[in-house]
């Protein structure tokens, strides 16, 4: 029997194998990684370092049978990266979620990487199975990336189809894939509540992410009602103290406003990639909401219901009181806030350091987690 979801699944352990020795027969993957931990001055030597860093993976990669090898490999290093860049790693809200039972999560999205893999770390840790992760083709262009999102559990989001056909077919299929891994195989799943990252720190829940979510429900069978209670809907809110990424946002949002255009350039999400793995974040808490439950008549109450789950959430930090007051002024409202690990001089000079025309939309990235919680008069 044909798989329907073959072009999009995660890769099954008898892939394992063969992907991984396909990785390390990448030119572009170890020049990445020698990037990655040497940085630029090291390139000119890639040449030489490149067949010594395949040798080295390869040893490492021998033990590398199933997807559960891969993962457990990863957290390895990623304990090492929460050690290294977080001021502290917490967690709250999972007490409340049944470790048997797959939900599907949707969070906000601040970092391409981090957001599911803090979230993914967090369940593991409790006992939860890891997450099937929900990756945008735009960052799979080159094969060694897909190679080990695939390994890593992720499933794939086209987006680049063309033509309002294809679209609504990879949208249904996409659909399915979700229903079947939550309801079929009670597997996890993460999507972000919108495409692309909320840079100008607003979070907010796309309805157009529920209405492809609808698209598998069975509508002889199902209400729009009981469709989403049957899918198990967390929301989550993962908060930054600091995000490694705000000025290239800001850059990106000045351009934006400026010109009415904004050039990415081809390995700009690589970049984004590895500055949100590697730089300074602070203390970052990730808050898992309770199921989704109550009556719905559309997608936009379900995007509602999910940003009031993750603005109540989400933890304020002294930045985000910095930022508001230098952007929008004193807040008119008290507001409760984490004890932070930077000092309001740190975050002072971090933001002087920014060209001139790029700090008020870095400010207000900080500033609008505030904005949001105070908008929507939820208690913090």
């Amino acid at each position: 029997m044909s798989d329907p979801f073959a072009d999009i699944r995660p890769l099954n352990d008898d892939e394992v194998p063969e992907t991984v020795e396909r990785i390390l027969a990448s030119r572009e993957c170890l020049t990445a990684l020698l990037r990655f931990r040497l940085g630029e001055a090291w390139l000119p030597f890639a040449p030489v370092l490149r067949p010594l860093a395949r040798l080295y993976l390869r040893a490492q990669a021998r033990q590398l049978k199933t997807v559960n090898d891969f993962q457990m490999r990863v957290k390895s290093y990623l304990e090492q990266m929460i050690e290294d860049t977080t001021s502290g790693f917490s967690v709250s809200g999972l007490d409340s979620l049944d470790p048997s039972v797959a939900y599907l999560f949707i969070s906000n999205h601040r970092d391409i990487a981090m957001d599911p893999a803090f979230t993914n770390y967090a369940l593991h840790r409790a006992g939860h199975d890891t997450l099937r992760i929900a990756i945008g083709d735009n960052l799979l262009r080159e094969q060694w990336v897909a190679d080990l999102m695939r390994l890593n559990k992720s499933f794939i989001v086209k987006r680049s189809v063309s033509g309002p056909r294809e679209l609504l077919a990879a949208s249904k299929q996409l659909a399915r894939y979700i229903d079947h891994s939550v309801r079929q195989n009670n597997v996890p799943v993460w999507i972000a509540q919108r495409e692309g990252r909320a840079k100008d720190g607003r979070d907010r829940t796309d309805a157009a992410v529920i209405k492809m979510l609808s698209l598998s429900r069975d509508k002889q069978a199902q209400t729009f009602t009981e469709h989403i209670r049957t899918l198990r809907i967390v929301p989550v809110a993962i908060s930054y103290e600091l995000d490694p990424c705000d000025g290239m946002k800001g850059q990106e949002l000045m351009q934006l406003e400026s010109t009415g255009a904004y050039n990415k350039s081809e390995l700009e999400d690589v970049s984004s990639i590895g500055l949100g793995i590697s730089g300074k974040k602070g203390r970052v808490h990730v808050h898992f909401g309770t199921p989704l439950s109550g009556d719905f008549e559309a997608p936009e109450d379900v995007a509602a219901m999910i940003d009031r789950e993750i603005i109540g959430g989400y933890r304020l930090f002294p930045t985000n009181r910095w930022a508001y007051e230098r952007h929008y002024g004193k807040p008119e409202t008290s507001v409760n806030f984490e004890a932070g690990s930077v000092s309001s001089e740190e975050f002072a000079a971090r933001i002087e350091a920014l060209e001139p025309r790029v700090r008020p939309y870095v400010l207000a990235s900080y500033a609008n987690a505030l904005k949001s919680a105070l908008e929507l008069d939820l208690p913090k």
